[in-house]
């Protein structure tokens, strides 16, 4: 039983470590205009969330949180075909936060957080994602605050974690 137990952790870390290889194989085969839902399906695995946008098209998103800094929306025409890859995790995105946002419009523009914790004193709940930063040694987060009571974004921050 312990062989399995070690055995799973071993195949789990070792997929968290391929997963950005794969990325760097399979985005850039993934065309705007070209490339459609299937072939995304096939070459990406199913999305961590497909989010519906009012238009009727789709967007899904394939989020390398909690150990990775990136996450990629994939969005869709009518036709099932790709209208858009973009990498969220950015300065342009971040930008877009703005107090009085809510946390689905925020899970839509960021993806899924590596984190979240409720603050019940603060009356206050904070998402953060793992991002790039400087130096790349230390570990950089990107944090959205949110009001307890009406769940809307209060600020936004970034945290960096030294290691050693």
């Amino acid at each position: 039983m312990a062989k399995t137990g070690i055995f799973a952790a071993l195949a789990s870390a070792l997929a968290a470590a391929l997963l950005p290889a794969c990325d760097a194989v399979n985005l850039p085969r993934i065309q705007p205009g070209i490339t459609t839902a299937a072939e995304v399906l096939e070459r990406m695995g199913e999305p961590g969330y497909r989010h519906g946008n009012a238009d009727g098209t789709a967007t899904w998103e394939y989020s390398r949180q909690p150990n990775g800094t990136q996450c990629y929306m994939i969005s869709f025409d009518k036709r099932q075909i790709v209208s858009r890859l973009e990498q969220v995790l950015s300065d342009e995105y971040f930008a877009r936060v703005q107090p009085g946002m809510s946390r689905d419009e925020i899970r839509r523009l960021l993806g899924a957080p590596a984190t979240h914790v409720v603050f019940p004193n603060l009356r206050e709940e904070i998402w953060e994602w793992r991002i790039e930063g400087m130096p790349v040694m230390d570990l950089t987060y990107f944090s959205v605050s949110f009001d307890a009571d009406s769940g809307l974004v209060k600020k936004v921050g970034r945290r960096v974690e030294v290691r050693g």
